[in-house]
């Protein structure tokens, strides 16, 4: 390769190419946020180096009951509704006999359809457009601004969002199962 000084010599009228400083950025986070009408119930941050599975899964349900127990007072009594998408650690059998043994009832979830998914329809865009041109020097430091989104969101956010999932489940039934638009 010429060096800066050859180049100069050659074509003396370009301008000195230069050379920024490329700054590492934050490594990607997985986050598995569980909410309803009233706030973020759980939000639980997968160890980087670690993948979902039905047993990581598992974990993260154990996590959320005690969740449950400690902000809901009576709901593990009354019973749980859970909407999860059909993703294979959702879905397998470990995932299922935990389920049947706490009596949690699964929200029915057609495949391929985020319309019906509150975290993708509701929570998540505006998350994007929060964290939009950000730039986190630590996993730590994303983390702490995750939390702090989730926490100064207003109560009638997570109701609005809850809310408009019976009205998406009733156009996707009259469209008998097409995607619904907003």
């Amino acid at each position: 390769m010429k060096n800066q000084e050859e180049e100069m010599q050659k074509y003396p009228s370009s301008p000195v190419t230069k050379k920024f400083k490329v700054q590492r950025s934050a490594a990607k986070v997985r986050a598995t946020v569980f909410w309803d009408a009233k706030g973020v119930i759980l939000l639980d941050i997968l160890p980087q180096g670690q993948c979902i599975n039905a047993a990581r899964y598992c974990s993260t349900l154990d996590r959320l009951k005690e969740a449950i127990r400690r902000k809901i007072l009576g709901l593990l009594r009354r019973g749980v509704v859970l909407q999860h998408d059909n993703a294979t650690p959702h879905s397998a059998n470990l995932t299922q006999q935990w389920l049947q043994r706490y009596g949690w009832e699964i929200l029915p979830h057609p495949a391929h359809s985020p319309d019906l998914a509150p975290s993708d329809f509701h929570l998540f865009g505006p998350l994007k457009c929060h964290l939009g041109g950000m730039a986190f020097e630590t996993e730590d430091d994303l983390i702490s601004e995750l939390r702090n989104w989730f926490d100064n969101l207003d109560v009638d956010f997570f109701r609005v969002g809850i809310n408009s999932l019976l009205s998406r489940w009733q156009k996707c039934i009259d469209l008998h199962g097409d995607y619904v638009e907003k």
